[in-house]
């Protein structure tokens, strides 16, 4: 009996296994064209699957006879479903195809570095804001880019003047000055404008932002000494944009704009037009303001000439005027009396026109030429003081990017004049300031292999600049050098160095804070020199067909040598001196990010800084500093539908200029965002726990008539609550 048994179990067995079927595949991206790794492949109905491998290839075994739906999977993609009949005649593998999702970006382009590349091949270490996270920043604050900086890791906004607002950005601890502000790689904000730069940047025509911390010099040269930021604007496409906005807060403010941009194949323009409203607001009911009355208005139209397909001109002209009043509020309603008598005003105008050209040649070959020239006035008046000047500033520069083999070089020599004139009736010493800069550079990217990849570069700068006092003529030599190392497909790290330098300025955040009042002209005293570079790891992983973690440890240092230092005589008057011990700022930033579904993002940041001013006796830490900051947000999105996010900050102490300790502090914010076709509403209720520094403790100090302020240590405003309505076609 066995003897029939065995060869009818064999049979049956064998027709089973002829019955599974195996099917291999190669899952591409539909655009590209390259291969996408750790997409998931399913028998639907089934729970048999598997994933891609480093090529691409994805294999699933046993498959029954018939018709099977196979379904295909990657984060960041549309799904597709396949039919195939079983047994299916193979050869060679499937290619599979799929398409990105619209809400993703495929590639991110650097403009910043100049070459062209995306950032997965950038060796210079660059963080980018894009687009949809620019438009949730500037739902909050549609007047400025403050709040796009300030819920950055390892970047903070300082504001400098409790009755003003005034603000300027601090990167790695260090003073706003130590930032190099760009807009469209144009360096426009720095000296007497750099006080008012973030509040006079409007985030409505932007596109990206990219951020370079730690030295840059070779490209932007004084000044990039704590970093880069470059507000990258947006350029006019086939497809014309119209995009306007309207927002109003219950705290006073008042925002109306809109961009527009279009092109055909010789012409095209882009717009964009803002004005915004601020009624004095004063949270604390102390008599002096939280935030100014303000009326701010921007106007900003580029026109671009397409003469060939390989030739770019544009023309453009950004003009802002502000005004702002604050203090006492019965002085700013017209009530003033002897005891309520305190003001500020700022009264600014701002006009920049940039004229550049662009010559493409083959092999993405190119020829650069840019030059801007742009006037600020500012007027600053409080009771029997005023300070009034203007500050004039061009910039120059030409280069030539040419790509051979697996190299790229970048050589180019640019020009900056500085001119300050103060122009207000005063008795003090005026402090005008002249200053010229011409440099050039070169830098070298030179892919080694697909797993290295190199960046040098050195710069040459020669700087004169003088006042009524002195005259000084000094050469620096910058070199810098940056590495990536991709060193699997999860696994990628970047190093860099370099130097860099700061000329001297009266121009400060601690100066800014009194309005330069009692300040003398600079004496004697010379450029800042500087040292430092970045190191960082990168894991990137698709851990499951819906979660997608990224994790970036970043480690900066920078030294400051021959520090300008900010001193009070024996006659209360301040004066500059350079000091003979280094500035020193040391730290790391964190960040994970982890993706769900593509709907749910959440974001975890957290920076350590321990910057110190060795100069110093006793307490050397900074002020304002805190040593240790959390960032936490999430986000929920489905389809460019319904947007909703959940942010909160953790501060820690900082220590305050009289040597005391801030608390620490947390706050939160929310926003929901809901789109209905070409038109969005939103709201947002920032700060929604209400954290603000009068809570501690009153800014304000009297004499009520002739008030002192507390250093600005955290929101002075509290909470915001605000709404509007977003038009898109």
């Amino acid at each position: 009996m066995l003897k029939f048994i065995l060869p009818f179990v064999a049979m049956l067995t064998v027709g089973i296994a002829q019955a599974q079927h195996t099917f291999t595949a190669i899952i591409k991206d539909s655009a590209t064209k390259e291969v996408l790794i750790g997409a998931t492949a399913l028998v639907k109905g089934t729970t048999k699957g598997a994933s891609s491998d480093k090529t691409g290839h994805v294999t699933i075994k046993n498959i029954p006879d018939g018709t099977q739906i196979l379904v295909f999977k990657y984060l960041g993609y549309e799904q597709s479903e396949e039919t195939f009949q079983f047994p299916i005649a193979q050869s060679e593998p499937i290619e599979i195809f799929l398409v990105a999702r619209e809400v993703e970006s495929d590639e991110v382009i650097v403009s910043s570095t100049r070459t062209g590349r995306a950032i997965q091949n950038v060796p210079t270490r660059v963080e980018t804001l894009e687009l949809e996270e620019i438009e949730e920043k500037s739902n909050m604050r549609p007047a400025n880019v403050s709040m796009i900086l300030h819920e950055s890791t390892g970047i903070q906004v300082q504001q400098t003047s409790a009755t003003s607002g005034n603000a300027s950005i601090r990167i790695q601890g260090l003073d706003g000055r130590y930032t190099q502000l760009l807009k469209d790689n144009y360096p426009n904000f720095g000296n007497f404008a750099s006080g008012l730069s973030i509040l006079e940047i409007p985030p409505l025509d932007l596109k990206q932002v990219e951020v370079i911390k730690g030295p840059a010099s070779t490209l932007y040269g004084a000044g990039a000494i704590a970093g880069v930021v470059n507000f990258i604007s947006k350029t006019p496409q086939e497809k014309s944009e119209y995009s306007f906005l309207v927002n109003q807060s219950h705290i006073g403010q008042s925002n109306i704009g809109g961009f527009t941009s279009s092109r055909n194949e010789q012409f095209g323009y882009t717009l964009l037009a803002l004005i915004n409203f601020q009624q004095p607001y004063d949270v604390d009911n102390d008599d002096f303001t939280e935030l100014p009355k303000s009326t701010d208005f921007t106007i900003n139209p580029k026109l671009y000439y397409y003469p060939s397909e390989k030739i770019t001109l544009m023309l453009g002209n950004s003009y802002s005027q502000g005004d702002r009043t604050g203090g006492d509020i019965q002085v700013i309603k017209n009530a003033a009396d002897p005891l309520h008598t305190f003001f500020e005003k700022n009264n600014t105008l701002r006009n920049t026109t940039t004229l550049e050209f662009e010559q493409q040649f083959t092999g993405k070959n190119h020829l650069t030429a840019r030059s801007s020239f742009s006037v600020f006035d500012r007027e600053i008046k409080i009771p029997n003081y005023e300070f009034k000047g203007t500050n004039y500033n061009s910039f120059s520069d030409l280069s030539y990017v040419h790509n051979f083999g697996e190299q790229t070089l970048i050589v180019g020599g640019n020009s900056i004049y500085d001119k300050f004139s103060e122009t207000g009736a005063t008795s003090f010493p005026l402090r005008d300031f002249t200053s010229f800069t011409g440099g050039v550079y070169a830098q070298h990217t030179w892919d080694v292999s697909e797993t290295v990849k190199l960046e040098s570069g050195l710069r040459t700068d020669v700087v004169q600049y003088s006042n009524s006092n002195y005259e000084k003529t000094e050469v620096f030599v910058l070199p810098r050098i940056s590495a990536l190392f991709k060193l699997n497909d999860q696994w990628s790290s970047r190093i860099g160095g370099g130097l860099g330098y700061k000329t001297p300025t009266i121009f400060t955040e601690q100066t800014e804070g009194f309005q330069y009042r009692n300040v003398t002209p600079l004496s004697n005293v010379t450029s800042e020199r500087s040292y430092g570079g970045t190191a960082d790891i990168t894991f990137r992983e698709l851990l499951s067909e819906d979660f997608y973690l990224s994790w970036n440890q970043m480690f900066f240092y920078t030294a400051i040598n021959n520090a300008t230092v900010l001193h009070e005589n024996v006659k209360g008057e301040f004066e500059f001196s350079n000091e003979d011990k280094p500035i020193q700022s040391l730290g790391f930033e964190t960040n994970i990010k982890v993706v769900f579904q593509s709907n749910f993002t959440a974001f975890i940041g957290y920076t350590f800084t321990d910057a110190r001013a060795e100069y110093l006796l006793g307490n050397q830490f900074l002020p304002l500093l805190p040593k240790n900051k959390l960032n936490l947000s999430l986000i929920y999105e489905n389809a460019k539908d319904i947007k909703i996010g959940l942010e909160g900050y953790l501060t820690d102490k900082q220590y305050l200029n009289n040597g005391s300790q801030s608390p620490d502090f947390w706050e939160f914010g929310a926003m929901v965002e809901k789109t209905f076709g070409v038109v969005s509403f939103y709201i947002n209720a920032e700060n929604f726990t209400d954290t603000r520094q009068s809570r501690y403790k009153r800014v304000v100090n009297e004499p009520h008539s002739n008030p002192t302020f507390d250093d600005i240590w955290t929101h002075t405003e509290g909470f915001t609550f605000s709404g509007g309505v977003k038009v898109r076609f």
